[in-house]
């Protein structure tokens, strides 16, 4: 067994979903949970494909985010694995709704941080371990950052 990562290359302003799921509908079903969810969403959607053809399936309404998330999901190689990039909407947005999608198992991150996705790979294939999300704690939160955070959440709609 090899033990390797892959940086997801994150298009600019973008959040993304990686997750995993079990069956070949999951893109269109991720897909109508995704534009259900925000008016304005732009998304792109891939989903690898763990048997029969074993391709990565790819939906959504933005081309380039399509392409992005078709292209990380291959790298990462995963089986089962997906991927969704997007904006206009925050993970906090869409969570729910994709988490109802039946064939969804597992979500590993939902963040517009950089990520690496940790893979262990046999002879068999790949498989997520987890994710590198973001970057390592720089200290502690003083009464600043405590308004600062209290500020920010306000000016981006989610306090009064």
């Amino acid at each position: 067994m090899e033990i390797t990562y892959v940086k997801i290359d994150v298009p600019p302003e973008t959040n993304l979903i990686l997750g995993q799921a079990h069956f070949i509908k999951t893109v269109e079903d991720l897909y109508e949970a995704l534009v259900s969810s925000v008016p304005g969403i732009k998304f792109g959607i891939a989903f690898c494909e763990a048997s029969m053809e074993r391709l990565v399936r790819s939906e959504g309404n933005d081309e380039e985010l399509i392409k992005a998330a078709r292209d990380n999901a291959l790298a990462i190689g995963c089986g089962h694995s997906f991927l969704v990039f997007m904006r206009n909407a925050f993970p906090i947005n869409v969570l729910g709704a994709v988490r109802s999608v039946q064939e969804v198992c597992n979500i590993f991150c939902a963040t517009a941080n950089p990520v690496e996705v940790i893979i262990a790979r046999t002879g068999q294939g790949g498989g997520i371990l987890g994710v590198v999300d973001g970057m390592g704690p720089a200290g502690i939160e003083t009464g600043r950052d405590v308004e600062k955070r209290k500020a920010f959440l306000r000016t981006i709609g989610y306090k009064r």
